[in-house]
This record gives structure tokens, C-alpha cells and sequence, in this order.
């Protein structure tokens, strides 16, 4: 088999879902013997600036003839033009997480010249791949791609049971970068309604992408006088999120929308209840018996679910057995790996 290039947005070891999904995969094909070459491109993404687009090129150009290329989508749907360039004589397989207009806090204009622009890159690609069947088939709600798609979903292990918060405080856990679309906020708000509870929350993930939104999530936190409750914790090393794990009692993602939601899975294969909404692809990402699921930016159906996990023992206890129950079916990376091989092996066969 040919090399393979995968082009991703920024450092491959970037603390984010997409980024852990392409550096899982990348890993494994590397464990299988196949050579990848990974471009770690400067810029903004997806809105594609100067650099964004010289990084490109400059990735592309050198390439020989039918290699095979794995775009994420963050990087190929705000640049078709750049990628049409090279379409024709290089083998292009976009690697889409999530439709780039459904991202919250975008305005309708820039929404329209996403999809509009995303709609144009994907058509340039010889093969798409989602990771999940509803990313699968939001592209065909939006009309960026009605074609076939791969629909190769992430990988889970279970790992050690979680031994909850050892001062008996029970311990929320968030793991979520700061962004409007995980919606933070929201969850402050939930919090700060229910504060004549015992709780402690942790919010886990970087602030770096979206500084302004980090920035308010840090002043609402403190004008609610929850700065005590409430650690932000930033961006945490897989040693520190091990045992961020471990000593939580119950996963919260408060998310308005995801294409998939790993962490929900990740949260499962410590044996953790979780509190999540119907956003996206998470309306079908965590089993019935394993957690709650409320409506997006729903405040108060977000901190009635909160409140009865904290009140509710035995329905904590349901849904700690159901989360147990669904880490014994997780299946690690090996099938996301195969499956990414042989799409791979089709494609240099063709």
C-alpha cells in the first residue's frame, strides 16, 4: 500500500474530540504498518486565512500522483478552491466530523457561506467518511454530499470503575473544550440553581479556542458566586483526565450540539451516569439506561436532571449499572482501524 497524508487543523495532539479521533486513527494505521505522514497545518480553520492556505499547498504540491490524502473536514470545508487544484490527480478522502454550518455561535451569513463552501470542497473528495451515522446523514439533509458515505464511528476502552469523589462531595465532571457550542454557560446557570445542594464541579478542556467565550465562562462563574464550586481546569494530560475520571461521580455535557459526542462513551467506560441533551448525534450516543438526556439550552430541565441525580440514589445506582453494563460492550479502536484500512486498501485498488 502507497503512503497515506492526513492533513489536520493545528497540532495533531490538540485536546479536542476531532483532533483525539485523527490522532487515534492515525496511530493505529501506524501500528498496522502503514506509513502516514501527518501535516500539522498553521492557520485559521475553517475560515482558511493566508497561512491556512499557503500551509496547504504547501503540504499538497510535493505529493506524487493517486496519493492517497485524508483531509479533516475542519481543513478542507473552507477551502475548496485550494483543493480543487489538486483534486484530479491526487486521491482526496474528506474526513467529516461535523457539517461546519451547524457550529453554534456563528451568525446566519457566515453559516450560508459555510455550507455553501463545505457543499463545494466535499465534492472534490473521492471518498467521504463521518464519524457517525448522523453526521452520515445531516450532509444529505444539508445537500453537501448525497453520494455514498463511510460511516466509521470511534473507538472505546473500558478502563478502571471510577471510585467517585473521595471527600463523599459528589463530583461533576465536564470535558469539553470552552466554546458556545458545549454551552459551559448554560451549565452555570443549572448549577447556580441548584446550590443549596452538595456538589463540586469540574470543568475540564482548553480554553484556547475561543478565548472571548473562555473569558465570560470565567466572569459568570464568579458573578454567580460559584468560583469555590466550579474548578475550571483547563486543558488536562491523559495522566490528570485519568484520574479526573476516577474521582467523579456523574458526567455532564451540556452540549448544544455534537456530531458524535466521544466523551460520552469515555465517560461510560469509567462505569459513570451521564447527564446529557438531545443535541445532534447525542439524541442516539448514550443508551437509556446509562444517563439522562434533556433539550438543548434548556436551563431548567438541565438542573431538575441534575437534582435528582443528586437527591435520587437509587436512580443514580440504575444508571451507574447501566453505564457498566454499556462499557462491557465497548470495542476499543480495533474495528475503526480495520475499517479505516480496508476503505483505504478499495481506494488504491480503484
Amino acid at each position: 500500500m502507497s503512503d497515506c497524508h492526513f492533513l489536520v487543523p493545528g497540532a495533531l495532539e490538540r485536546p479536542t474530540g476531532g483532533s483525539r479521533y485523527d490522532r487515534e486513527i492515525v496511530r493505529g494505521l501506524r501500528q498496522q504498518g502503514l506509513a502516514v505522514a501527518v501535516s500539522e497545518l498553521p492557520g485559521r480553520f475553517p475560515q482558511g486565512d493566508e497561512t491556512a492556505r499557503a500551509a496547504i499547498n504547501a503540504a499538497l504540491e510535493p505529493l506524487p500522483d493517486q496519493a492517497t490524502v485524508v483531509v479533516d473536514g475542519l481543513v478542507l470545508g473552507g477551502l475548496p478552491e485550494i483543493f480543487a487544484r489538486h483534486a484530479r490527480r491526487l486521491r482526496l478522502h474528506a474526513l467529516i466530523h461535523h457539517p461546519l454550518s451547524d457550529e453554534s455561535g456563528i451568525d446566519a451569513a457566515l453559516g450560508r457561506r459555510l455550507l455553501d463552501r463545505e457543499t463545494e470542497a466535499v465534492a472534490q473528495a473521492r471518498c467521504v467518511i463521518t464519524t457517525s451515522g448522523f453526521t452520515a446523514h445531516r450532509l444529505r439533509e444539508l445537500g453537501i454530499h448525497q453520494g455514498a458515505v463511510e460511516v466509521i464511528e470511534p473507538g472505546c476502552s473500558p478502563q478502571p470503575l471510577a471510585t467517585g469523589s473521595p471527600d463523599g462531595v459528589p463530583t461533576l465532571l465536564c470535558v469539553a473544550a470552552l466554546s458556545p457550542r458545549k454551552a459551559q454557560h448554560v451549565l452555570l446557570d443549572a448549577l447556580w440553581r441548584i446550590a443549596d445542594r452538595r456538589w463540586h464541579c469540574r470543568l475540564a478542556g482548553p480554553a484556547d479556542l475561543d478565548p472571548p467565550y473562555a473569558a465570560a465562562v470565567h466572569e459568570k462563574r464568579n458573578a454567580l458566586g460559584l468560583a469555590g464550586r466550579v474548578e475550571i481546569a483547563g486543558a488536562l494530560d491523559a495522566e490528570r483526565l485519568d484520574a479526573a475520571y476516577r474521582t467523579a461521580d456523574l458526567f455532564v455535557l451540556p452540549s448544544r450540539y455534537e456530531g458524535y459526542g466521544m466523551v460520552i462513551n469515555e465517560a461510560m467506560a469509567y462505569g459513570l451516569p451521564v447527564l446529557t441533551t438531545t443535541g445532534g448525534a447525542l439524541a442516539t450516543t448514550l443508551p437509556a439506561d446509562a444517563g439522562l438526556a434533556v433539550r438543548p439550552d434548556d436551563t431548567t430541565a438541565l438542573a431538575d436532571a441534575l437534582q435528582r441525580l443528586l437527591d435520587d440514589h437509587a436512580l443514580r445506582q440504575s444508571l451507574v449499572e447501566g453505564a457498566q453494563r454499556a462499557r462491557r460492550r465497548l470495542a476499543g479502536w480495533t474495528p475503526a482501524i480495520q475499517r479505516f484500512m480496508a476503505l483505504l486498501d478499495r481506494g488504491n485498488d480503484a
